[in-house]
């Protein structure tokens, strides 16, 4: 199953403030050409702005323009990352599993 919202935000920190909650759940970031990073978290709006600021990380490296993002309960937000991981495949998920 998707995201719930297709159209992503754009990836700023004015776009983060904006339409990403403090609340618990989970988020994608993408470019015009792939999924890059699927998260979960308890703050949403502070890990994208986290993201934002490791201008070194692979995240970043990738030029990111938008996320969407999802608000579910700690027990249900573990999950649901899973599938969506599955469903999207994005790039720095899979980078990661190979460390793992």
């Amino acid at each position: 199953m998707p995201f719930e919202r297709i159209v992503p935000h754009p990836l700023t920190a004015a776009g983060v403030r904006n339409y990403a909650p403090v609340a618990s759940g989970v988020y994608g970031i993408s470019n015009a050409r792939e999924w890059i990073y699927i998260g979960e978290t308890h703050n949403i709006q502070q890990s994208l702005l986290e993201h934002l600021q490791n201008l070194s990380g692979d995240v970043m490296k990738r030029h990111p323009t938008g996320f969407v993002c999802e608000v579910s309960d700690q027990m249900s937000r573990t999950a649901r990352h899973d599938r969506l991981i599955a469903e999207y495949g994005p790039v720095c998920n899979r980078q990661a599993s190979r460390y793992s």
